[in-house]
């Protein structure tokens, strides 16, 4: 049942989450098999934010130098524009205020760059793929999986890292229902050399308007702009990485915002669409040997730009855990859970907050938020997100 270096476990899902957990756990000196359903790690999705509380934990697993070389470090950020002529209601300077504030930058990166920092520190024999999980059981109390190609896997320890529509979530907490939030996103990346200037610069800026909003920032070396936008949904709106739109559609939602808005829209690749469904937090993530991590224990809005942050977080705590308690894993996997699922219940309940404030429709309360937007300090405002580190959480 374990290996002569520990306990045997099992990781399900290679993406953020899988990868940083087999890499914080290989750092604390524990091996691990991550099984991954797709036959290649791909450049599925677009772009994200790391924030100086994920940028702090590449920084300690070694893998920042390598994650750099391709992140763009933000300037500006939080700098949140009026939807019809790109008025600037605040701005913050990121440059100077995270490295005063918490030690760390603010990154902006194509998810393939992050996938493949967090691959250059896990050992190559660890990864699996084209490894499509078809069952999760539990047999007294132990976890068991079973693949498509007849292999069995028993693990120690069972770590589902498998997304937002996780197979080991439902095995661990039963049925999960999820309610249409009434909220669609497109993202897309615009080659740099056809995107506006302002959009090239090094800010993460947000146009906000009645029932949409819209972020852009540079990605991949400053080769491109990532861009997403939020709509009401459609009936043909699905939760899916590869569901995609027209140009036409995404300039249809946008149609009357400020004319360079409009221009970035138009120069867009083929836009992806996904609708954004709402869950509540779990009330628990652990099942004898079993435990989840990232999207597949907290799915999350993406209004504070912090999905992959946690998955990072996650995968940081869990590995200190097991560490602090290497003979009793599943005491372990509780102390993990009982320090990671406050705070991400918290992040969850504000992401779903900031939908409704960003959508306004123009009138007093939307002024009022304007005002309130000029006037606040969001890089200290949210310190409880950019200061957390799990080595000080779990001391």
């Amino acid at each position: 049942m374990s290996t002569a270096h520990g306990p045997k476990i099992a990781i399900l899902g290679g993406g953020i989450g899988g990868l940083a957990a087999a890499a914080f756990l290989h750092d604390q000196g524990f091996e691990s098999e991550v099984y991954e359903q797709a036959a290649a790690l791909t450049e599925v999705g677009a772009g994200l934010v790391i924030a100086p509380n994920a940028a702090r934990l590449l920084r300690r697993l070694g893998v920042l130098d390598r994650f750099v070389e391709r992140a763009v470090r933000m300037e500006i950020g939080w700098e949140f524009r009026r939807w019809e002529n790109g008025a600037v209601l605040s701005a913050e300077n990121l440059e100077e205020g995270c490295i005063s504030l918490y030690g760390e930058h603010t990154y902006a990166a194509h998810r393939a760059d992050l996938l493949g920092a967090l691959r250059s520190a896990v050992p190559e024999r660890s990864i699996h793929l084209g490894k499509r999980c078809v069952a999760v059981e539990f047999e007294d109390d132990r976890a068991v999986l079973r693949f498509e190609d007849g292999e069995t896997v028993r693990p120690d320890i069972l770590i589902g890292a498998d997304g937002i529509h996780s197979r080991v979530r439902g095995a661990v907490v039963g049925p999960t229902h999820a309610r249409e939030s009434g909220i669609c996103a497109f993202r897309a990346l615009v080659p740099a050399d056809k995107a506006p200037e302002f959009a090239r610069r090094r800010a993460q800026t947000l146009w906000i308007g009645p029932d949409h909003h819209l972020v852009h920032y540079p990605v991949s070396g400053e080769e491109y702009v990532n861009l997403v936008a939020f709509a009401p949904a459609g009936t043909d709106s699905v939760e899916s990485w590869t569901a995609t739109a027209t140009v036409r559609e995404l300039l249809d939602e946008f149609a009357g915002w400020d004319a360079r808005l409009v221009e970035l829209i138009r120069a867009a690749e083929t836009p992806g669409r996904w609708a954004l469904l709402d869950r509540e937090p779990l009330h628990h993530w652990n099942r004898g040997n079993a435990t989840l991590l990232g999207d597949a224990a907290h799915p999350m809005f993406p209004f504070f730009a912090q999905g992959a942050a946690q998955a990072i977080e996650d995968a940081a705590a869990l590995a200190l855990c097991l560490a602090a308690d290497p003979d009793a894993p599943v005491r372990a996997l509780g102390r993990y859970e009982e320090l990671r699922r406050p705070r991400t219940a918290r992040l969850q309940e504000v992401s779903h907050g900031r939908s409704h404030i960003n959508h306004l429709p123009d009138g007093p309360e939307q002024q009022e938020r304007d005002r309130s937007y000029a006037q606040s300090d969001p890089l200290r405002t949210n310190g409880w997100i950019y200061a957390y580190d799990p080595e000080v959480a779990l001391s």
